[in-house]
Formats: C-alpha cells, sequence, structure tokens
C-alpha cells in the first residue's frame, strides 16, 4: 500500500498536464480510494484533512479582500510608485517592491503576480527596458515577500515543520522572511549589474512623470469594491500591523488574528460579507486542503520513510538535502510549487534528525520549490506573457523558457549552498 500510494502521487502530478485536472480534488478521492484498498476507516481519512491550515489560509486571505475592499492596498502601491521621482533604476525596482510588500502581507503569489506583471511590463513598454528584466524583478520580489509570518508560504512551512516534528527555534518566522528577501534582493542586485551593463535598463531619469501611469497599475477595482477614506486606510494598516506583531512577538494564531482583525474591519467599515467571502481562494484551500489529506495517509502507510531510505545518501545529510532540494525544483518546473513543497516536506525530518539544520533544511527546500516557477509553462509565466505587448510576447515566451531551464540546475543548488547550513 505504501508503494502503491508512491504511484497514485506521481500520477496525480503527472495528470496536472491535463487542463480540466483539478489536484485538490483529485487527491480528496485518491485518499478515499487509497484509504478503501488499505483498509483504513474513512473516518480515519477525514482526520487528516488540515482544519489547522483551512483557518489559517481563510483567515490571512480573508483580512488581504478587507485591505484590497476599502483601496489600502491600491493606497500603498500608489504610493509606493510616487517615491522613484523618475529614476529608471528606481522604477525598475518598483514592482520588485510592489511584489515583496504584496507577498508579505499575504497576498497569494498568483494574485500578486497578477497585479506585478502589467505594472512590470507597462514601465518596460514604455521604457525601453528589457521586458524580462522588468518581468523577473517582479516576481523575485514577490518570492522576497512569500516566507513573511503573514505569507501562505511562510504560514505553511511552519505548520508542516511543526506537524512533521521539526524543532524550530522561536526566531524562525524572522529567519524564513530574512532567507526569502536574502534571495529576492540577490536576485535582484544581479538582474540589476547585468541589465545595467547590457543596456537592457537603460540609465537616467525621466524629467516628467509618465503619462497614464494608472493604467499600468492595478486593474480597476470591480463595481462591487468600497473605496474608504484616510480613516479606513488607517484603521487596516493599524489592523495589520497588529496581526503580525500579535502572531510573531506573541505566538498567536495567525489564521484567527486574521479572521477577527477581517471581521473588524467588516463590521466597523460596513463592508459587504459576500465580497469578501468570495475573494478568498477557496481553489487554494481545495488544492492545499486534499493534497495534505492525501500525504497523511501516504505517511500513515508508511510510504514517505520508503522514500527517505531510497534518497539518503549514507553518511551525507546534507548531500541527501541537496537531492531533495532538486527533486522540489524540477517537479516545480511545471507543477504547483506550494503543492511540491508540502508533499516532500514529510521527507526533511529524517535529514534533520542525521544532523541537517531544521531552519536551513525548510528553506533551502522551500526556496529551490519556488525559484524554478518563472517559466512560461506555469501560471506565473502564463499571467506574465498575458500581460506583455502581443508583438514581444513570442521572444519574451523563449526568454523566460530559457530562463527557466538554466534555473532547473542552478537554483537548488545555490538554494543548498546559500542555507543548507543555517
Amino acid at each position: 500500500m505504501a508503494t502503491l500510494s508512491i504511484i497514485v502521487l506521481v500520477a496525480l502530478f503527472a495528470a496536472t498536464l491535463l487542463p480540466a485536472f483539478d489536484l485538490g480534488l483529485g487527491a480528496l478521492a485518491a485518499a478515499f480510494l487509497l484509504g478503501l484498498a488499505a483498509d483504513v476507516a474513512t473516518d480515519e481519512v477525514t482526520g487528516f484533512f488540515p482544519a489547522d491550515f483551512f483557518v489559517l489560509i481563510v483567515g490571512v486571505t480573508a483580512l488581504f479582500a478587507v485591505a484590497h475592499l476599502n483601496g489600502t492596498l491600491d493606497w500603498l502601491l500608489d504610493l509606493l510608485l510616487r517615491l522613484v521621482r523618475g529614476r529608471l533604476v528606481l522604477i525598475v525596482l518598483v514592482p520588485f517592491v510592489i511584489g515583496a510588500v504584496l507577498t508579505a502581507v499575504g497576498t497569494l503569489p498568483a494574485a500578486a503576480t497578477a497585479i506585478v506583471s502589467p505594472i512590470a511590463l507597462g514601465f518596460a513598454a514604455r521604457y525601453r527596458i528589457s521586458p524580462l528584466i522588468a518581468a523577473v524583478l517582479g516576481i523575485t520580489g514577490i518570492i522576497g515577500g512569500l516566507l513573511s509570518p503573514l505569507a501562505v508560504y511562510g504560514v505553511t512551512a511552519r505548520e508542516l515543520s511543526e506537524k512533521q516534528g521539526i524543532a524550530l527555534p522561536g526566531s524562525a518566522p524572522l529567519t524564513f522572511l530574512l532567507g526569502g528577501l536574502v534571495t529576492g534582493l540577490v536576485v535582484c542586485a544581479a538582474l540589476l549589474v547585468v541589465g545595467t551593463r547590457t543596456g537592457a535598463v537603460p540609465p537616467g531619469r525621466i524629467t516628467a512623470p509618465p503619462p497614464a501611469l494608472a493604467s499600468d497599475g492595478p486593474a480597476a477595482p470591480a463595481p462591487a469594491d468600497v473605496r474608504g477614506g484616510t480613516g479606513a486606510r488607517a484603521l487596516t494598516v493599524l489592523c495589520l500591523l497588529a496581526v503580525v506583531a500579535l502572531s510573531v512577538g506573541f505566538d498567536m494564531n495567525v489564521g484567527y488574528l486574521g479572521l477577527t482583525a477581517a471581521l473588524v474591519l467588516q463590521l466597523a467599515l460596513r463592508l459587504p460579507s459576500g465580497e469578501i467571502v468570495s475573494r478568498i481562494p477557496w481553489n487554494v484551500v481545495l488544492l492545499i486542503g486534499g493534497l495534505l489529506t492525501y500525504v497523511g495517509l501516504m505517511q500513515h502507510l508508511g510510504a514517505f520513510k520508503q522514500i527517505s531510505d531510497l534518497l539518503r545518501v549514507d553518511g551525507s545529510p546534507l548531500l541527501s538535502l541537496l537531492v531533495l532540494c532538486y527533486i522540489a525544483g524540477v517537479t516545480s518546473f511545471a507543477a504547483s510549487s506550494i503543492a511540491v513543497f508540502i508533499t516532500t516536506m514529510p521527507l526533511l525530518p529524517p535529514l534533520v534528525a542525521d544532523g541537517v539544520s531544521p531552519v536551513g533544511g525548510v528553506l533551502a527546500l522551500a526556496l529551490a520549490s519556488v525559484l524554478v516557477d518563472i517559466n512560461p509553462l506555469g501560471i506565473t509565466g502564463g499571467l506574465i506573457l498575458g500581460a506583455a505587448e502581443p508583438s514581444a510576447r513570442p521572444r519574451l515566451f523563449r526568454q523566460l523558457l530559457v530562463y527557466g531551464l538554466v534555473s532547473i540546475p542552478v537554483a537548488p543548488l545555490l538554494t543548498w549552498l546559500a542555507f543548507g547550513w543555517w
């Protein structure tokens, strides 16, 4: 049964190549059928469903939905755009900063990409900046904020570590955030050096603000959006800061904090509750819930012990971690990085028991999973190409494909070298 569960998992990931296949639904159905085959009671299979993750994701994204509805996030984006004052290098950095801020406060990567890509590609077209440089800088910013205490990825990393028995120090949330930011800043600096020296990023500054700047920013709010004034923005920022402070400083549950803050803001600002609920990414909730239910059953059957024994390099847990990072990177090229991270995390505890740093191991695995996402075959690449000028798409597609293929051998190695010893 353990071997069969591994085969089914591979089949589930392979099925994601089918346009109509939903991995979350497939994982739940597979857990039910495999449970029947393995004579595991249905109630026990249901017990593997991650109720705590449900609260975490719904709470964080509900708070973000409120911040979007009352205009606070748009206000923050406009503030960042006004700070560049015509400097072209800083204009290139705006998508990076916006991406980092969005994901750090809890925006899902796909949603942040949908906001950042039009900004980055709009600047590229307007100022003759390389579309590849502009797009990658924006996505790198998203990766930089992905492991914050409020981000879904950061929350997942901490909660999965706890579930797998990986003892993290109290400073782990801050370390995860710093690890993501350091990675983003290093990639950003390298891109700027290459861009300025090759002319992909023109030097100098503009003497007047670009026309119709708002058209390059986030999409116009939907008719149901409710824009608040200064008081609404101040209250929203205060709630966001309170959630961060209480979750990090007092180790309170960030999911329930987010739900409570969203409710307070909804009542205080009289926002339509239906709009908040509809903006919660239920497809992501289903994906993570379904996968974790199936992964829980796999653990129950002993599948991950088999995989760990197969991947282990005798006498060298660090080399075993490198192998695991490459598995995560290669799989993430065409699959959801959060799904890959969830399914590879159960392989980490034996390596930690053999001496791998718990914080470093989680960081290396998480970043190896996300750094190969910048390719045209996934959601991220599709959103980038969709935001580009039609005439630029064929060349940008080839550039993104080369970038993604190069990142497969390079990114897992670099994350392992950078964080494996932390």
